[in-house]
């Protein structure tokens, strides 16, 4: 197998594993099934992955890394309204671009875990998150409000309910009403 097709045959196949994990649930997808649906055997799956645990943490992977960025750019931010606005205006930017997976996220288990075995070892990503846009002497208020704000802006985007809007009207409405919650004016 050549490099180009490899990597070919790899994206193919986690969007594949993506798409029968909404439909399936992680639980309910089998390796044999993602073979079948991208018409390979399923030692052509295994050539990639050994297990569906690899599958579903590299499905997550990409967007850990693209969080992880996104914490290490606000953090260098001398302002804290700079670092709030950078950080929430990159996670919503990372749910919209990404909304099928956060649906995932929200309402199964298997990707659930899967996200906190990639985050293992960097497990205080969320608490880098929460000190970004809460301060580090923050009260409880603003402790709910911050916790309020990111889970809205997640289920919120990743919500089938919510399909139907364009990114950037749901952008749009995310970001004014995460400000909203954390007592920040929405900035047009």
């Amino acid at each position: 197998m050549t490099t180009d097709v490899a990597v070919d045959t790899r994206t193919r196949l986690l969007a594949t594993a993506l798409r029968l994990f909404t439909e399936h649930g992680v639980e309910g997808t089998s390796l044999q099934m993602i073979a079948d649906a991208l018409g390979v055997t399923k030692a052509a799956v295994y050539y990639h992955f050994k297990t569906k645990d690899e599958i579903t943490e590299a499905v997550a992977e990409p967007a850990l890394r693209e969080l992880s960025r996104l914490v290490d750019a606000a953090s260098q931010l001398r302002r804290p309204g700079a670092r709030i606005d950078h950080i929430l205006e990159g996670i919503v930017d990372l749910v919209l671009r990404n909304r099928v997976l956060v649906g995932v996220l929200f309402t199964d288990p298997g990707i659930g875990r899967a996200v906190e075995r990639s985050l293992h070892g960097e497990m205080n990503l969320i608490g880098r998150i929460h000190d970004l846009l809460c301060g580090p002497d923050a009260d409880a208020a603003t402790m709910v409000a911050t916790h309020v704000a990111l889970a809205g802006v997640a289920m919120a985007g990743g919500s089938p309910t919510l399909a139907e809007l364009d990114d950037e009207t749901l952008r749009t409405h995310l970001l004014a009403t995460a400000r909203r919650v954390l007592g920040r004016r929405h900035r047009p």
